[in-house]
């Protein structure tokens, strides 16, 4: 029987492009996805730009790690931290221009007060030659003005001290807690030594963890946190579901122990599903065997992916 050549070469012609059409697809991420995003809009802000330009430097070194992470298809979870950690740095960026504005506005309303400081000074000598009555209602009015001017200086020094704490609280808050970024949200992972093996009673050595935890849900009342028990593929389904059921539910026992509202906090168990390593050796086992807590996303820590 004869071969239709022309229709075999075809075929194998729109293979091939189809192939290499397949092998362009780029390898998206989109935590680096969002970290880039968010450098990109802190680069665009004349704010971020004049009043935080070291900081910015920074996020940028952050992004070319990551980026360097990606183009070297290293591990998804390193990627993911790295984005993490780069979009943590345009926070800091961003928040810091924020306050170094706060900063200038305080030196404005200072200004300003030593103006109206001056102006009352000058009205005060001319009310000699006035009318009593009209001397004292301009007084009253600057020293009105005066007050008001003495208010906006405080407040502002106040807001920008604040800030300056939730920058430096939220930065060493999620650096202790060693919290890495995912499409979740802020993961954090506690992993197979708070437990006996098989158990679901927390060990001795846990409870620094479970603090950190504790104050750090305490420190951020708006967060909400679902706690997720996981466990390796030894034994059965359903044993492995209830083991991880109980362990869930003891991390949210001693976080509620420790003052945190039962209210703000979930509990569940996955069982053996979704391991971060193989099952078939001793090492990626007990990296299964783990609890994760995950904080929802809030705006001020690159938690919208």
């Amino acid at each position: 029987m004869k071969t239709n050549t022309p229709f075999v070469l075809l075929s194998l012609v729109a293979a091939v492009a189809t192939l290499s059409a397949c092998s362009s697809v780029p390898d998206q991420n989109l935590a680096l996805d969002q970290a880039r995003s968010r450098y990109s809009s802190a680069q665009a802000d004349p704010a971020v730009t004049l009043h935080a330009s070291e900081e910015l430097k920074r996020a940028a070194s952050a992004l070319r790690l990551a980026e360097t992470a990606h183009r070297a298809k290293d591990d998804r979870a390193e990627i993911d931290h790295l984005a993490y950690l780069a979009s943590q740095r345009v926070t800091i960026a961003q928040e810091t221009a924020a306050s170094r504005t706060a900063q200038a506005v305080t030196a404005g309303a200072a200004a300003e007060r030593d103006r109206l400081r001056l102006a009352m000074r000058t009205a005060e000598a001319d009310t000699a030659k006035q009318q009593l009555a009209t001397s004292e209602a301009a007084g009253a009015q600057k020293s009105a003005d005066l007050a008001q001017a003495e208010r906006a200086a405080q407040d502002a020094r106040a807001a920008l001290a604040n800030r300056n704490a939730q920058v430096d609280s939220l930065a060493a808050q999620l650096a202790a807690l060693n919290a890495r970024q995912t499409e979740r949200g802020i993961v954090v992972t506690l992993g197979d030594m708070l437990f006996d093996t098989g158990r679901s009673e927390l060990q001795a050595d846990g409870a620094r963890s479970i603090a950190q935890l504790a104050e750090f849900l305490k420190r951020q009342p708006q967060r909400q946190a679902a706690i997720e028990g996981y466990t390796d593929s030894v034994g059965s389904d359903s044993s492995n579901q209830s083991l991880s059921d109980r362990r869930a539910q003891s991390v949210m026992t001693a976080l509620v122990s420790m003052g945190v509202p039962v209210t703000r906090l979930s509990a569940r168990g996955n069982g053996e599903a979704s391991p971060v390593a193989t099952n078939d050796s001793a090492a990626g086992r007990q990296m299964n065997r783990r609890v994760e807590v995950i904080f929802a996303a809030e705006a001020g820590d690159m938690l919208a992916k």
